[in-house]
């Protein structure tokens, strides 16, 4: 190998990511013992970022593009390299390509249940998933913290530790929010945005930038559905009885104009239909309603009879005994409440009693 060859392998002219492998965030180019030289080419991809990094610390750093490596676009590199080293390369410099794309569709879920207290159902055990997306910043603490010596850094080394945070930040946002369980499904966008402020903090702080978190589902206990499920059946059972109890009664209608002497079927029919709604009615009015006073008494009269005392009656025999002159309007009757003996025609109950029958119809034209 001649010394023109020699000195070629070692100065590298093109600088480059061309094949993005599936899952890898941050790629370091690949230099080994060689140097970028002065004038070499960095071509920077769409969705790219490259990073000059020199001893642990961002230098320079470029968008998607090409550029002509100089003194003049790595200022800061060049500070560093060239007073204690009298520098002719970069050849300390290493060079990582972050990916910048968003990175979709990152699943996430609660692998065991979180506790949730309600005022409804006491303490709930419930489950929840989603997805969130999010892409790759290029501060110092990404380089320092998740990087660090490594040649690549991939999706699976950060999102274990990430979806663990969202399920601890949704435990944290439902305390805070104190959302019913019964409104847990109408307050998915809420609950998903107090989350991602919760967590979007926690990303920064590594470099990461949280585009979007959304909450797909928040399951509850078995139990709970059932209760759910039967609290809706109560709740809708009077408005079916009485459609139920309408429909019965239309078709013994129906039934009844087809079969004109079925008199006896059509009141069945009616009354079968009405006896559901009307048993279930009955017994959620007497549940709910005070118990009605008992019915007034019908006075009883005694009567004076050739000086002797008879009775009691009823308004309505004595009415009878009208006919067989054994009560008339001078007979005197007495009844609780009254101070002394009167005759009947005196007593506003039993005046009507002797009241003058009304006159005959008038004859038909």
């Amino acid at each position: 190998m001649g010394l023109f060859s020699f000195i070629k392998s070692e100065l590298i002219d093109i600088v480059e990511w061309p094949e993005e492998t599936p899952g890898v965030l941050v790629h370091r180019f690949n230099r080994h013992d060689n140097e970028i030289k002065r004038g070499a080419k960095l071509i920077v991809r769409p969705g790219q970022t490259a990073v000059f990094v020199n001893e642990g610390k961002i230098a320079d750093r470029f968008e998607p593009g090409t550029y002509t490596l100089e003194t003049a676009n790595l200022p800061i590199l060049t500070t560093l390299l060239s007073l204690p080293y009298g520098f002719n390369s970069w050849h300390k410099a290493e060079v990582y390509f972050i990916k910048r794309t968003e990175q979709l569709d990152r699943r996430w879920g609660t692998q065991q249940p979180i506790m949730m207290r309600d005022l409804d159902f006491g303490i709930l055990r419930i489950r929840a998933f989603g997805n969130y997306s999010y892409r790759i910043g290029t501060t110092d603490q990404m380089l320092e913290r998740l990087v660090g010596a490594r040649s690549e850094f991939k999706a699976e080394d950060i999102e274990s530790q990430l979806c663990t945070r969202v399920v601890s930040e949704l435990s944290d946002s439902l305390g805070e929010l104190k959302i019913p369980a019964l409104d847990l499904a109408a307050n998915y966008n809420e609950i998903g945005e107090r989350v991602k402020l919760n967590l979007a903090s926690y990303m920064a702080s590594m470099g990461i930038e949280l585009m979007s978190l959304t909450i797909a589902n928040i399951s509850l206990p078995d139990e709970v559905n059932a209760a759910i499920d039967k609290r809706g059946a109560v709740g809708a059972l009077g408005s079916v009885l009485n459609q139920y109890s309408q429909m019965q009664a239309a078709d013994a209608l129906k039934a009844a104009a087809e079969n004109q002497g079925g008199t006896g079927t059509m009141m069945g029919m009616m009354m079968g239909g009405q006896l559901g709604a009307f048993g279930s009615q009955q017994a959620f009015q007497q549940q709910q309603q005070p118990a009605p006073p008992p019915p007034p008494v019908a006075p009883m009269f005694y009567i004076a009879v050739n000086g002797q005392q008879q009775g009691p009656y009823q308004v309505a025999q004595l009415q009878a005994m009208i006919a067989s002159g054994a009560f008339t309007q001078a007979t005197l009757v007495w009844t609780t409440g009254m101070a002394a003996w009167q005759a009947a025609n005196t007593v506003p109950a039993l005046a009507a009693l002797f009241a003058p029958p009304p006159p005959p119809p008038p004859p038909a034209p």
